[in-house]
């Protein structure tokens, strides 16, 4: 008898491993808003997901113009590490997205760094985001999920973020811990 296939739905993510997922929904509308939610279920064999208010959370919205700054890149970083687990790769379309739990994290935090700021520094943000690792990346999305990761939350650690990964580049070989003392240094001020 053969085994049945793992299904894997948009950027890795395999509910029968975990239903804690990340959902994006891209809007067609060119001046609509993309939203980012986390969910810990997932409704099986549903042509759509239905959100619930009560269950699923928002993380983040950005416009549609920002998104399109960062999707390529978000692409290219998971498609490249699910290739390397020997899984489909996944792709970026209008409606509803489902992203591994994990990915979720990392594409939240690159989210969140550039929601208010000016466009002209997503690309530091994404230099910054990509110099850090998957690891770093888990820790600062959990340490600023846990006291601002609401839709709505625009302090603390969510600002320390934006100001971490758009401020000032730092050099490569010192990026980490400069980017850190930054953060740590925009939450003290906070």
């Amino acid at each position: 008898m053969m085994a049945q296939k793992r299904q894997v739905f948009g950027f890795g993510f395999i509910p029968e491993e975990s239903q804690h997922h990340f959902l994006i929904i891209i809007p067609r509308a060119n001046d609509g808003k993309v939203i980012i939610y986390e969910r810990f279920k997932w409704q099986e064999g549903a042509q759509e997901q239905v959100l619930d208010p009560k269950e699923d959370k928002p993380k983040v919205e950005l416009s549609k113009y920002k998104w399109k700054q960062i999707e390529d890149t978000l692409k290219n970083e998971f498609n490249a590490r699910l290739k390397k687990e020997r899984l489909p790769a996944g792709k970026w379309h209008t409606g509803q997205v489902p992203v591994q739990r994990l990915f979720g994290k990392e594409m939240v935090l690159l989210a969140w760094a550039i929601e208010d700021s000016d466009p002209s520094v997503i690309p530091i943000a994404i230099k910054n985001w990509l110099g850090l690792s998957p690891e770093e990346r888990w820790w600062l999305f959990t340490m600023t999920n846990a006291a601002t990761g609401g839709l709505h939350d625009r302090r603390g650690w969510r600002k320390a973020i934006r100001y971490a990964l758009t401020e000032n580049p730092v050099e490569e070989s010192n990026k980490q811990l400069e980017l850190f003392d930054l953060l740590i240094q925009r939450k003290i001020d906070d």
